[in-house]
């Protein structure tokens, strides 16, 4: 079972935005190869960091506006998010220490 929530355009502010934990923020697409095989991969990570850092994916297509409002260019792109602002973010498929050592480097802050 995935410990990461989805999320739309209509939550993306209170959850994300607004959250006392940092957030990593899955923009994802399901057609999207790389999208699929980055989802077991960021649902271990997530299960590592539980209480840390919450875990939340936005389909791109069905919602358009977020994509928009922080640039996404690519699929996958992962953000991470504190104190509402973005503080990094990737694009394309990363391994578990890649993602673990891009979360920790922004908990260090």
């Amino acid at each position: 079972m995935s410990v990461i929530l989805p999320v739309s355009q209509r939550d993306f502010d209170t959850v994300v935005l607004k959250s006392e934990l940092p957030v990593v923020v899955d923009f994802w697409a399901p057609w999207c190869s790389p999208c699929k095989q980055l989802l077991p991969i960021l649902d271990d990570t997530a299960e590592t960091y539980q209480g840390e850092v919450l875990f939340v994916k936005v389909n791109a297509d069905e919602n358009p506006e977020i994509v928009s409002q922080f640039h996404v260019r690519g699929l996958p792109t992962v953000m991470l998010f504190s104190d509402g602002q973005e503080r990094e973010r990737f694009t394309g498929l990363q391994t578990k220490s890649r993602i673990a050592a891009f979360i920790d480097r922004n908990l260090e802050g």
